[in-house]
């Protein structure tokens, strides 16, 4: 009974200093990858979390897999380079949106449950435009 009363104080006085939640988690990594959040950069391995504005980029021969907690789910090719620009999750409010952005790379989009409540609030950008998601799946792929 202490431990989960510990648990949960913790849990709010993470919340009450403004200590970031993770809005997703790496599932699956090949070859070369890394996680940019703020100023720190890291290995991408599987369990790393995603945090609003990271930067997911992977390298030459490399893949990543990503979920997100509203079960989207992502899985990038070689040389891609991912931003989470916004993401908002909060379906008992109606906080819902993920805007993001992939400058070069491939993409294997699998929607989860913001598109699904809010189909209008989930796009991806690129260079030459911007995909308002209304399905599914979609594959992407922007070159350099």
């Amino acid at each position: 009974m202490l431990r989960i009363i510990v648990i949960m104080l913790l849990f709010l006085v993470g919340h009450a200093f403004g200590i970031e939640q993770p809005i997703g988690h790496v599932k699956s990594v090949s070859g070369e990858a890394t996680i940019t959040s703020g100023e720190k950069k890291i290995k991408a391995e599987v369990g790393s979390p995603i945090y609003q504005g990271s930067i997911l980029q992977t390298g030459k021969n490399s893949a990543m897999g990503v979920t997100f907690k509203d079960e989207t789910v992502m899985s990038f090719g070689a040389d891609t380079v991912f931003s989470v620009d916004e993401y908002l999750y909060s379906p008992a409010q109606g906080n819902l949106k993920f805007s993001s952005k992939l400058a070069k790379g491939s993409l294997n989009y699998v929607s989860g449950v913001i598109e699904k409540l809010k189909p209008d609030a989930v796009t991806v950008r690129t260079k030459s435009g911007i995909i308002g998601v209304r399905g599914t799946q979609f594959l992407l792929r922007v070159e350099e």
